[in-house]
């Protein structure tokens, strides 16, 4: 399945970019190749904004492929992709697209985690493991970005609006109600005039949590409204009902600390995985269970497996790309 290409006038810059997605769609990139992606970005602005259109245009591509398949392809229709010619083009790069999403092939996250998605490294915004970064949207709105968040802007004339691709982002606002913040998170939406909220979006659950003010979140047709100290969470499965947090604890990251009470040890692991170069990984169900009550400092989490080893007497394996087994 090819799709013509429209363009009069060749864009090297473009066609460039598309290059990049599709190796990072199609093949299994290294973290050289995604270190060397990094590079080419920071060439100049011209070469970041040719990267975000080729995500643009493969996202868009994507979306006409499902509805093509969901409308067209025959309950035992057989969909074949011709190998890539040596040279990727706008045209492969597009007709690829169509025929893998129209084919139901699933492009999966980089291995382990061990390095950003496509789609956060799109993202206008951006911070890596162990890094903070305080952005002005507006005057009025600014975030604090957690560690591996990423947050793409899209506001219109008359609406500030973000998206939280990944991550965690505490957020401050001072808008008229009659035009409040807006932002995506997952599959549903929050709104917030004069407030503070803390929102985090992994792994395709959303927790918000009111700081100050009050906050709106909505999820298809359900609504929650939050107050100081209340936090609500949705997924898949829906919007949940609002509860009672300690909300220092919550936002204890931007003090530089990871508090935790009565956490299975698998749960702070994953969320140590967050700050901690390369990746920890439990392989014994018992010692994934063992409960945590504890304060880490996020300055000093390379001594994390040590402790854990003295605490629970847990077997340490050191593999390369730092990843570490605890048995």
């Amino acid at each position: 399945m090819t799709v013509p290409n429209r363009t009069s006038k060749s864009d090297p810059l473009l066609d460039e970019a598309l290059d990049w997605v599709v190796r990072l769609k199609t093949d299994e990139p290294t973290r050289a190749e995604v270190d060397a992606l990094h590079r080419w970005r920071e060439q100049s602005p011209a070469h970041d904004a040719a990267f975000k259109k080729a995500v643009q245009l493969f996202r868009m591509a994507s979306v006409a492929a499902r509805e093509l398949a969901d409308e067209h392809q025959a309950p035992d229709a057989v969909v074949t992709v011709s190998p890539p010619p040596q040279r990727f083009t706008r045209r492969f790069v597009l007709g690829g697209a169509i025929a893998a999403a129209a084919a139901g092939t699933m492009i999966v996250r980089p291995p382990l985690g061990l390095w950003p998605s496509l789609e956060e490294l799109s993202a206008d915004y951006r911070t890596g493991k162990g890094e903070h970064r305080t952005v002005a949207v507006t005057p009025d709105v600014s975030l604090e970005l957690n560690t591996q968040t990423s947050v793409a802007l899209r506001s219109t004339p008359d609406e500030t609006r973000i998206e939280l691709i990944s991550g965690e982002a505490s957020v401050a606002a001072k808008l008229p109600p009659s035009k409040p913040l807006v932002m995506l998170a997952g599959n549903g939406r929050i709104s917030a005039s004069e407030a503070d909220f803390n929102a985090r979006c992994l792994d395709g659950v959303v927790s918000v949590t009111c700081l100050d003010g009050v906050v709106t979140v909505e999820q298809n047709s359900s609504t929650v409204q939050l107050r100081k100290a209340e936090q609500v969470t949705y997924s898949s499965a829906g919007l949940q009902q609002s509860v009672p947090v300690d909300a220092e604890q919550v936002t204890a990251w931007q003090a530089g600390l990871l508090i935790f009470r009565d956490r299975p040890l698998a749960s702070v692991v994953d969320e140590v995985n967050r700050y901690r170069p390369g990746k920890i990984i439990i392989t014994n169900a018992e010692l994934k269970r063992r409960l945590v009550n504890g304060t880490f400092q996020l300055d000093k989490l390379e001594n994390f497996v040590d402790q854990v080893e003295q605490l629970f007497g847990a077997r340490i394996t050191s593999l390369p790309a730092g990843v570490v087994l605890l048995s």
